[in-house]
């Protein structure tokens, strides 16, 4: 299977999440466009992401054959469901520059978590799921 096209996504979704840390430490309220605006981004791709891996990455790994990639798949998008709604409640309530100029502190807050679970979920993939994947 490839999986190019998943790779590819997981640098973009890493690069939009260093964007926004850079931004916030800039200065949240100095930078709430910007960031409102990465924000936007980064959760269009995500979302994209999701769906195509909730469509197709998923479902034909658990026709794949393999028992063992067949659990891993369903593994990994149950896990995913959490951390997927946790962003997409993020994005929605934080995708607004006044939004963010009022109250920045908690922005930052969110954002550790939030940002900071979907990396670590980016980076299990590309070292365990991804190459699980490419090695059927």
């Amino acid at each position: 299977m490839d999986i190019n096209r998943f790779k590819h996504q997981h640098v973009d979704i890493l690069s939009g999440i260093a964007a926004l840390r850079k931004l916030a430490h800039q200065g949240i309220s100095e930078h709430a466009v910007d960031i409102a605006h990465e924000l936007k981004a980064l959760s269009t791709i995500i979302t994209t992401h999701l769906a195509i891996e909730d469509r197709i990455l998923y479902p034909s790994l658990r026709r794949s054959g393999n028992a063992s990639m067949a659990l891993m798949a369903q593994d990994y998008q149950d896990d995913m469901k959490g951390i997927a709604n946790a962003f997409i409640n993020f994005a929605r309530r934080w995708s607004n520059a006044t939004q963010l100029s009022r109250d920045p502190e908690k922005f930052r807050d969110e954002a550790n978590t939030v940002l900071r679970d979907v990396h670590a979920r980016m980076v299990r993939e590309n070292r365990e799921f991804y190459p699980a994947i490419e090695a059927l």
